[in-house]
């Protein structure tokens, strides 16, 4: 595994949406993803987001932020089934959202099986109980991601300080 490079890696947000609001972990999960994909923009990373069958569960929570981002409905559980699913050439991955022992569980398994490198923040991931969400990052590590932070993420991705795009992804994590 090597550092996140922004010109090989791609931001996948997994089914951040209304019908999962309910959930504990639901506000800080979508705080972390609307971070990610700020700092995609500014970094230009490419972006996909998913809904998961939109008619029954909404659409992403607006403080996800999504704005020209390549938005795709799925009725299958793994985004990277879906059709029209595609990482734009690149070889990295960033996966967050719901549910993390569904979802982006096989999401991540099948980018992996691909041979794509994946990263999970665990702070940009959450299930409805909490044994889903620790049993899906550990079999998520074990199959070969990378589990970390957004933090941790979004410094690999911009690689030094000192520049303008140093100062705007600052901004968003303090």
């Amino acid at each position: 595994m090597s550092l996140l490079a922004r010109e090989k890696a791609a931001l996948v947000v997994v089914d951040v949406q209304e019908g999962f609001r309910r959930y504990d972990a639901f506000a800080g999960v979508a705080s972390s993803c609307a971070k990610l994909l700020q700092a995609a923009r500014i970094l230009e990373v490419p972006a996909l987001v998913s809904e998961q069958y939109p008619k029954g569960l909404g659409h992403t929570a607006r403080e996800v932020g999504v704005q020209d981002e390549w938005l795709l409905e799925k009725t299958v559980f793994s985004a990277a089934r879906a059709e029209g699913f595609d990482l734009r050439g690149r070889v990295q991955a960033i996966v967050c959202g719901i549910e993390t022992h569904v979802c982006v569980s096989q999401t991540v398994h099948d980018l992996l099986g691909a041979g794509v490198e994946v990263h999970v923040p665990a702070d940009a991931v959450g299930s409805r109980h909490f044994i889903d969400y620790e049993r899906g990052l550990e079999r998520m590590q074990r199959a070969g991601a990378v589990v970390s932070t957004v933090e941790a993420a979004l410094f690999e991705l911009l690689g030094r300080a000192g520049t303008p795009e140093f100062k705007a992804v600052q901004k968003l994590i303090l």
